[in-house]
């Protein structure tokens, strides 16, 4: 059985990779990415697109500058996409989150395991946890950096605008404010950092330890050793 520190350690390392696992879903499943405001003109007049949309489904109003406000039925963003770029690195952000999912189950496994026994296999044991921890806050931090260059970088925004209202014409300019599904991103990436520090201080303490009840051996005389 476990020690007593070594199970509360890793039980607190078990909440945070718990945590870390439903705000990746909370993101994946919630809407508010990003909140695009996109002008053209047409016809001498111009329209501006609201849009607030995450990775599956999108919402979309448009204003015209006589005042005329139409809001349009919510709609899938892929069905909208016909850039390879926008439509290619919007999956790659599913993919990677559903990976980042995968880690961080596989690490609340690991977590959940060390806080209640003593695994034999060093892979097992904080080997693994730093691991899974680590794979889970890198695929959080590539899909925050692939978004916002989805958006800005290869125009998302105004792909989905254009396939919004099909009257459309000259691009004007965009500005975005992401939301909360996006900055959960960061949330879950401290909640890594979080869990490798506590299995870090855990693993430091052991050592710490092993190395205190090694000194009397080492600064005994060799009479006593010898004996």
């Amino acid at each position: 059985m476990p020690s007593r520190k070594k199970t509360t350690m890793f039980a607190s390392s078990f909440l945070t990779c718990i945590c870390s696992f439903v705000m990746i879903c909370v993101a994946l499943g919630t809407q508010d990415w990003v909140n695009s405001q996109v002008s053209f003109s047409t016809n001498n007049s111009t329209v501006t697109v609201s849009l607030t949309y995450g990775l599956f489904r999108a919402t979309c109003e448009h204003v015209i500058d006589v005042g005329l406000q139409v809001t349009e039925e919510p709609f899938q963003v892929a069905d909208k996409l016909s850039n390879p770029k926008t439509k290619s690195t919007i999956t790659a952000v599913i993919a990677i989150l559903v990976l980042s999912l995968l880690t961080s189950l596989l690490s609340s496994g690991f977590t959940c395991t060390n806080a209640v026994s003593n695994p034999y296999q060093t892979f097992l044991g904080p080997v693994g946890v730093y691991t899974w921890n680590s794979l889970c806050g890198i695929f959080v931090l590539l899909a925050m950096i692939l978004f916002p260059v989805n958006v800005e970088g290869f125009g998302l925004s105004t792909e989905l605008a254009r396939g919004c209202v099909s009257f459309l014409q000259t691009h004007l300019k965009s500005t975005h404010v992401y939301g909360y599904s996006y900055w959960i991103m960061l949330l879950i990436i401290l909640l890594n950092i979080a869990s490798l520090i506590i299995i870090y201080f855990y693993e430091h303490a052991r050592y710490t330890k092993k190395k205190e009840q090694e000194r009397p051996i080492e600064n005994a005389p060799k009479d006593v050793i010898l004996f």
